[in-house]
């Protein structure tokens, strides 16, 4: 509280531009040490608008007005507030203590950290426990006789950034691993991060060699010997750099660099080309400048968007992913994956490839573990990386928004294959920068023991888990061919589209209206009314007549001509036309509905009432979603949009 020179300011007027308000409303301004509340003065409504001052990217103040002094908060979340001030002086002071609040300069002045965590300590308890990451390890099958735990980083002796349980090939001793991890920046030797049981290829992590332009290390060769000889049935790995190899060849100079292929002689080198932290941050500002346009041109619009550079930078860490994903599906290859140190796009390949092999990964809590595996244990640098408290701002970059990005973007072409929605994923990215709950806070396992966050904080993934209902998908179906198996997106260039949820904010003129998930949605919930209501209907009936209710199924009559094929691809649907023979034409379903209660009232012992059967496509297999159909979901299914894998150079299946 001693950084609040104001805490309250009567007569304030805010403007929130995302939420599409189009005229300023006047209230009274609150300052506390976590919140500022801004309370409307309209009696009537009296809405209260909170923000986290950990969720306050920037405060800026531009030149007064005649009207007033003003300020605009831009949000972590891409929320733009605008406050209007009527006196000066009060301006400077909301300013002055905004600005302090909203750059902690140590952890416990976190909103997660500022109350007592023992008010409810079975609840907190609870929450840490709900993801467990050994049992993640033994769906997949580990450990066994290819992958064992190893003690050696316990303590974090060896690397003081990983996780103290890790997963290294059988025949990697003690000696091979510290010797592996004293050539490897920052100590981050091979890891697991991900086996595939159906072809024994496994995915690991790691940082880059210190080779520099000559240099080499025995224990490290047979590190990646051992990674190899894990996987029985291949005589090679892949080595993904997911570096431009221009960058890895200059970090060379430094003493670092990339594996050399004449030292390690059971390895394919692989480079991606995915960005720095440094341009990514700059891309990820021009795209949210994108998003601020107000009522843009279509060439100002398609010029922001070329020029940010944003989506060409989605497409690499994607097509990171896909590579990796066909090394071990279809090629049955080890992958040992890296960056410089480990912790940025090592992360976002790994778990894009994780997502794209595994259905588990889609499933709500499997998105959860994914990113505590992949993310928090680790060691990706969320306090670091997400500004958590005020330091350099080079560190910054949005790079699990790149993640998140990425599965929703997936999401788009495999709408049937993920059990959560845009919402879920928002959720998520909200909650990296709120630090409301303590999942997110620190750079590294040893970093968060040594905090206690355990005992002082709540993990956001079981609050996640209570509100699933807000965050499931309705088209979801756990059954479906879609939803199986690996996932074979198409990363061609027009494949791509902007987050407007996320980036763009709503048209000023327009009120919001209801995304098709919601729609859908609400319709399932009609439905489920609708049979309930059917069913006690039912019931009372056969109360009142003593007589047990059966359905007699009404058969109707079949459309005798072929349909055309349904467009699969990722381009718009062209319109088609359907030719029926005339007795479909003259078929009126009322008119079968009459003849079937005739029939019935002629059947003394049982009242029946019709049901009528749907018309069904020849030949149709009802788990088969490649014919594009919409019987199954109720909605025409887009993943053939996706089928060509995102090979350029072949046509879609």
């Amino acid at each position: 509280m001693e950084h609040i020179r104001t805490p309250k300011v009567e007569n304030v007027r805010l403007l929130e531009r995302r939420s599409g308000q189009r005229k300023a409303s006047v209230g009274t301004l609150y300052l506390s040490a976590t919140h500022t509340i801004f309370v409307e003065n309209n009696p009537e409504t009296r809405k209260e608008t909170w923000v986290l001052h950990s969720m306050v990217g920037s405060v800026d103040r531009p030149p007064t007005t005649p009207t007033g002094s003003q300020l605009i908060l831009r949000c972590k979340d891409f929320r733009v507030i605008q406050l209007l001030i009527q006196q000066e002086r009060d301006c400077m002071d909301v300013h002055t203590s905004l600005t302090r609040l909203s750059r902690p300069e140590k952890y416990s002045e976190l909103y997660c950290l500022s109350f007592n965590p023992n008010v409810n300590k079975e609840e907190r308890e609870e929450s840490w426990g709900f993801i467990d990451l050994t049992a993640d390890y033994r769906r997949m099958g580990v450990p066994n006789n290819l992958w064992v735990t190893t003690a050696a980083n316990s303590e974090y002796r060896v690397c003081d950034t990983y996780p103290s349980e890790l997963f290294v090939p059988r025949s990697a001793t003690p000696a091979v691993i510290v010797g592996s991890s004293r050539f490897r920046s920052r100590g981050r030797f091979p890891a697991l991060s991900y086996f595939h049981q159906d072809t024994l290829a496994a995915v690991c992590r790691c940082s880059q060699p210190l080779s520099g332009f000559s240099g080499r290390c025995q224990e490290d060769e047979v590190m990646l010997q051992a990674v190899m000889k894990s996987n029985p049935g291949s005589d090679y790995i892949y080595v993904v750099d997911t570096r431009p190899k221009l960058n890895a060849m200059a970090n060379r100079a430094a003493g670092k660099g990339y594996e050399n292929e004449d030292h390690y002689t059971n390895i394919k080198l692989q480079f991606i080309s995915i960005e720095n932290i440094h341009v990514m941050r700059s891309s990820q500002q021009k795209i949210i400048d994108v998003g601020e346009l107000r009522s843009p041109s279509m060439t100002d619009f398609l010029w922001g968007l070329e020029n940010s550079g944003w989506l060409k930078h989605i497409k690499a860490v994607l097509d990171a992913g896909v590579f990796i994903t066909r090394a071990v599906a279809d090629e049955g290859v080890s992958v040992l994956v890296h960056c410089s140190d480990g912790w940025d796009r090592t992360a976002q390949a790994c778990s894009v490839a994780s997502l794209l092999l595994d259905p588990y990964y889609r499933t709500i809590r499997g998105l959860m573990v994914l990113i505590e595996k992949d993310w928090v244990s680790f060691g990706h640098k969320f306090s670091h990386r997400y500004a958590h408290l005020d330091g350099d701002p080079k560190e910054v970059s949005p790079v699990i928004d790149q993640f998140l990005e990425c599965v929703w973007q997936l999401s788009e072409q495999f709408p049937c294959a993920f059990e959560f929605n845009e919402r879920f994923l928002i959720a998520i990215h909200t909650h990296v920068y709120s630090c409301q709950y303590g999942t997110f806070l620190g750079n590294c396992q040893k970093e968060r023991r040594s905090m206690r966050l355990r005992e002082r904080s709540f993990s956001v993934w079981k609050q996640l888990w209570r509100d699933r209902a807000e965050y499931t998908n309705p088209l979801y179906k756990a059954e479906q061919s879609q939803t199986q198996g690996v996932l074979r997106p198409n990363t061609t260039s027009y494949c791509f589209k902007m987050w407007k949820g996320l980036y763009n904010h709503i048209e000023k003129s327009a009120s919001p209206r209801q995304s098709p998930a919601d729609y859908l949605s609400a319709v399932r919930e009609e439905s489920q009314q609708l049979e309930e209501e059917l069913t006690n209907h039912q019931e009372r009936i056969a109360a009142l007549t003593g007589k047990p209710i059966t359905w007699e199924k009404i058969d109707v009559p079949r459309r005798t001509s072929q349909l055309q094929q349904r467009h699969c691809g990722p381009d718009p649907p062209t319109t088609y036309t359907y030719p029926v023979t005339s007795p479909a034409q003259d078929y009126h379903p009322a008119l079968g509905v009459e003849l079937a209660n005739q029939k019935a009232r002629m059947k003394d012992p049982v009242l029946t009432l019709p049901l009528g059967s749907s018309p069904q496509v020849k030949g149709h297999d009802p788990d088969d979603l490649s014919t594009c159909s919409d019987l199954e979901s109720g909605v025409a299914d887009l993943s053939s949009r996706s089928s060509s894998g995102g090979d350029d150079s072949k046509d879609p299946d």
